[in-house]
């Protein structure tokens, strides 16, 4: 078993359920069934992920996860159905959406890190990325050691950030890490010339809209490893459990392999053996 399958296994056997100490109260479940209505913060512009289209609708591949998880909700909660109200959010104002109660949930690209722990919590994973870098096409950048010396567009507060901070200390690049505040910022600096990289998860980089995709390549370095989660009240078992719920239904029924495919298929991807073992260990029995 490799460590990564480990670690996925480790996490899905501690989030999967509550623990046996742990009592019922009134919490964000409670406020959900009362009022009918559900707040799910999502990302404008994390494509293909969580954005709002050109018809101004929220759309991506966790959106039409959430979607099913409120439907497994509502039956859950034995109501008819739940109104979904949309909260849109910034990559740095994600977390304290759903810690303050802005929003229920957060359905973006948000990376599980402990640190994050601190200030939310995260239901089992839902998909497996990697840290990437795009570059000019022109540039002699072939390699993350080519970009020793060089600039590299990072947005503040993501896990990219620390992961490249992390390279560019163990590499000794002497690289310097520019910080922009979302993805249309550090695109821009990438096609003017002001940054000679942007570090990314990788499907994000495939998404952004570049103005002459042409002029610019991914690399082929894996920098990290970025498990997914939908974002969750830190502390609020009963949540966490009936999401976890609905998602293993998704999983089990394997609607989740043609939400994936509606996103991913044009693209002639399948899920690898990563994300087979994030729905395979989210498929948790009754």
């Amino acid at each position: 078993m490799s460590r990564v399958v480990a670690a996925i296994l480790t996490y899905a056997l501690a989030t999967g359920v509550p623990s046996g100490n742990a009592q019922a109260h009134d919490g964000r479940l409670a406020a959900i069934a009362a009022s009918k209505t559900i707040k799910i913060a999502h990302r404008t512009d994390a494509v293909p992920f969580s954005f709002v289209d050109h018809d101004k609708n929220v759309a991506g591949y966790t959106i039409d996860i959430c979607k099913e998880v409120v439907t497994s909700l509502a039956r859950q909660l034995k109501i008819p159905a739940l109104n979904i109200q949309w909260v849109p959010v910034t990559t740095q104002a994600r977390f304290d959406a759903v810690a303050s109660g802005k929003a229920d949930l957060e359905c973006g690209a948000s990376t599980v890190t402990l640190s994050r722990m601190k200030e939310v919590d995260f239901s089992n994973y839902i998909f497996v990325e990697s840290t990437g870098l795009a570059v000019g096409a022109s540039v002699n950048v072939n390699k993350v050691e080519d970009l020793a010396g060089k600039k590299i567009a990072v947005i503040a507060g993501t896990s990219n950030e620390k992961v490249m901070a992390a390279k560019n200390e163990q590499l000794q690049l002497h690289a310097t890490l520019v910080q922009v505040a979302n993805r249309d910022e550090a695109v821009a600096a990438l096609e003017s010339g002001h940054v000679d990289a942007f570090a990314s998860d990788k499907l994000l980089l495939y998404g952004a809209q570049f103005k002459n995709p042409q002029a610019l390549r991914a690399l082929s370095d894996d920098l990290s490893i970025e498990p997914y989660a939908i974002v969750l009240p830190r502390g609020d078992w009963e949540l966490r459990l009936a999401v976890n719920t609905a998602l293993a239904e998704i999983y089990r029924s394997g609607e989740v392999e043609k939400i994936f495919g509606q996103w991913f298929g044009t693209l002639g991807l399948r899920p690898g053996s990563l994300l087979k073992a994030v729905y395979m260990l989210g498929a948790v029995a009754k």
